[in-house]
């Protein structure tokens, strides 16, 4: 579960493709992260422009953590990381699209993806993923997801 370490950039000029970027007013872009081999949706965050270029020298995913104001590498904490197959960029240049290979579970709460629950016709809500792992063993504290 080791970050890759490229002896070069993974992406080796970004620069065109930054150009088409076009980052809102708080200098944030979103993006679905989404895995390659599943095309399941695992989240939705927001990089700014230095995430977005660690993510692309270091083909791991590193998002803005606006709660914390910072930028950090998805699964840092847990070391489940997301290794970046593509990057898709929209007609408009808004948001993006992240293909990655996820390392064990892209949710805090312990599941592959943040989507694990589905809106029933009837009003329940269910669970539709598994839980991969113990959140309070890889974090300490309960992240039980809010009902």
């Amino acid at each position: 579960m080791a970050t890759p370490t490229p002896k070069q950039p993974v992406y080796a000029d970004p620069a065109a493709f930054l150009e088409l970027v076009r980052f809102d007013s708080q200098g944030l872009i979103p993006a679905v992260i989404q895995d390659a081999a599943s095309r399941q949706v695992l989240t939705v965050c927001y990089l700014n422009e230095a995430a977005l270029r660690r993510s692309l020298d270091t083909g791991t995913v590193h998002l803005f953590r606006r709660s914390q104001g910072r930028v950090m590498q998805k699964g840092e904490t847990s070391g489940h990381l997301q290794v970046i197959q593509q990057i898709l960029v929209d007609c408009e240049g808004r948001s993006l699209v992240v293909m990655v290979r996820q390392q064990v579970a892209a949710c805090h709460a312990g599941y592959f993806s943040c989507y694990f629950r589905r809106l029933e016709s009837d009003g329940r809500i269910t669970t539709v993923g598994q839980r991969l792992f113990d959140p309070t063993t890889v974090y300490g504290s309960s992240t039980e997801p809010q009902q």
